[in-house]
């Protein structure tokens, strides 16, 4: 396959938070002697920084893919099931991961502005991204050539 876009955004803040979390809780760990609990909470904390630093898209032949961190958590979309695409700002409060938003779902690392794609089936997803217009251009041309 043919690529035609790729993009990769780090989210130097929940790197940022993830790992103070890690650290705090080591440090805790030493100082107040080892919990079962503290652990698991490092653990679940060490597998999020491995997961999701970081959010790739990339736009190959027919299909838009994201990729969070090492690819272990992905996404495809058919461009043509993508009726149309434009930039929107997510509030604050949606944060950053995977979640579901009155807007449908949402696949963020940083920052509030993302691409929502409208699928032919009415469904909604939004990509976070901190170049929107360039992955808007992008979708919309990769859409039209599959529609040719």
């Amino acid at each position: 396959m043919t690529e035609h876009y790729r993009h990769t955004q780090i989210g130097y803040v929940v790197l940022g938070a993830l790992g103070a979390a890690l650290l705090l809780i080591v440090y805790l760990m030493t100082v107040y002697g080892f919990s079962w609990i503290a652990f698991a909470v490092l653990i679940i904390l060490g597998v999020c920084l491995v997961l999701f630093p970081t959010l790739t898209v990339v736009i190959e032949e027919d299909v838009l893919e994201i990729r969070f961190g090492p690819g272990v958590i992905r996404k495809k979309f058919s461009l043509r099931d993508i009726e149309s695409c434009q930039v929107v700002r997510n509030p604050w409060y949606y944060a950053w991961g995977i979640r579901l938003t009155p807007h449908g779902w949402l696949y963020n690392v940083s920052g509030s502005y993302a691409v929502e794609l409208r699928m032919t089936t009415g469904k909604k997803y939004r990509i976070g991204t901190d170049v929107p217009n360039d992955l808007e251009k992008v979708v919309r041309q990769s859409i039209e050539n599959t529609r040719r």
